[in-house]
């Protein structure tokens, strides 16, 4: 078979002549050009022609199979560190597609080795596949069968649409250069979290470039989010203990009050950031539950406090955890109480490499058209994709799936949470597309 690459120098490709669109337009119709490029001076600068039925045909062939998937998926959702019929099930199906070297690189979760016909870059995809702690509230037919667990982020989404890109990249192993690697990722929603397990396990020795995708509800279904830079934000968590003195309400002046001297911890804390922290440097600090007393007519001896930190600059994540025992000491010591605070780091902030990301955003421009990109503003919302990065240069980016006509409007982690189904051919697309993109060693494209 004729390798296409060689037809690189067609005069088609490098201007747009009239005579040049008449010979592209006579190409046989099952040749589907992918073009990742930035132009300099009007002049593409990476292209690729990949002879095959159209990547569009092949998506939506596996419409109905993605969708049947997704829904299996949703039906029966299983818990951080507990995916063991979801990864079954994905071990399984990938195992059906054929040609994909299957592991376990944890109990819970699965990668799969696809090698092309010729060495080249290895580029790594993931998908989540754990559900949460949340009683479902729809009244789909595929609703969660498993009381008091959901997929209310679209976990089940982010799975079946790498499985629908694994099956369509196994069928053109001949025009793969390198290596694709799918690993599906137990536990993204519970730290420690799955990704760094896998890590650990090796699944990114040798990777050149790491892409993952997240389903939106807040973006309508058909757009593409892209952000450059900080993407989300590193997520610690905190505990905290004020002691003091209980005894009978009515007598405040034989006691060390712990609920008046929690609240003043509460309210000093936001000196953390308003008042210690650069404007700049985006940080959250929110006490999230308060504990303390059984009754109305006592004080207790303790009050229980915890919360969450979010940042997107390291300097600022350093800084943050002795600013705050440096406040919780002065207030309790001021009014007579003692504490114990304790400060948990979470997940690293997800960094998008510039080169990956362009890479991204140029095939979303090409293969849907510019309308459908939208930048994204960093988010505070923890993402443990950050391992991956860690170990390649990567970029974690949004597909559109609410739809207001629809109703499907809800936001992550509600119990009536769900997609437009229609956004997992986005996905898929987006993940094979892509894929062809940076084993073309794209990551160097740009400007």
């Amino acid at each position: 078979m004729l390798r296409l690459p060689a037809l690189f120098e067609l005069p088609i490709l490098l201007n747009q002549s009239p005579a040049s669109m008449a010979a592209w337009e006579n190409l046989p119709s099952d040749f589907f050009r992918i073009v990742y490029s930035r132009r300099r001076k009007g002049v593409l600068r990476r292209r690729q022609i990949i002879e095959t039925a159209t990547i569009d045909g092949r998506v939506e062939d596996g419409r109905d199979e993605v969708v049947r998937w997704r829904r299996h998926l949703h039906r029966n959702p299983e818990l951080s560190f507990q995916e063991e019929e979801t990864s079954r099930f994905v071990y399984e199906t990938l195992e059906s597609f054929g040609g994909l070297q299957l592991s376990r690189p944890t109990p819970t979760s699965v990668m799969a080795r696809l090698f092309g016909e010729e060495p080249g870059r290895t580029v790594a995809l993931r998908a989540d596949m754990d559900a949460l702690p949340i009683e479902e509230e729809n009244d789909f037919e595929f609703a969660s069968r498993n009381p008091g667990v959901m997929h209310a982020c679209g976990h089940d989404g982010h799975t079946a649409m790498l499985l629908g890109a694994a099956k369509i990249l196994a069928g053109m192993r001949e025009e793969i250069k390198g290596e694709v690697r799918f690993l599906f990722q137990h536990a993204e929603e519970q730290p420690p979290g799955g990704a760094g397990e896998m890590v650990e396990a090796g699944v990114m020795e040798g990777v050149d470039a790491v892409i993952g995708i997240h389903l939106s509800s807040y973006l309508p279904v058909g757009k593409i989010g892209i952000g450059y830079g900080p993407r989300g934000a590193a997520a610690d968590t905190f505990e905290i203990v004020v002691k003091g003195k209980g005894g009978h309400a009515s007598r405040p002046q034989k006691v060390v009050d712990t609920v008046a001297v929690a609240a003043q911890v509460v309210t000093n804390l936001q000196h953390a950031v308003s008042r210690n922290t650069d404007p700049l440097d985006s940080t959250v600090l929110s006490v999230t539950r308060i504990a303390g007393g059984t009754t109305h007519n006592v004080i207790p001896e303790t009050v229980e406090m915890e919360g969450t930190v979010r940042t997107l600059q390291e300097e600022a994540r350093e800084k943050v955890a002795g600013t705050m025992e440096r406040i919780i000491g002065g207030v309790t010591a001021a009014h007579g109480a003692s504490y114990e605070f304790e400060y948990r780091r979470g997940y690293r902030p997800v960094v998008n490499d510039e080169g990956v990301t362009r890479v991204v955003e140029g095939t979303a421009r090409e293969v849907f058209g510019e309308a459908a990109v939208e930048y994204l503003p960093p988010a505070m919302g923890g993402e443990d994709f950050s391992a991956f990065q860690r170990e390649a240069p990567g970029s974690f980016f949004s597909v559109g799936a609410g739809n207001e006509e629809k109703g499907i409007t809800y936001p992550h982690h509600h119990p009536r949470f769900t997609i437009d189904e229609g956004a997992l051919l986005t996905g898929m697309k987006m993940f094979v597309c892509a894929t062809f993109g940076l084993l073309d060693g794209g990551k160097e494209a740009g400007p």
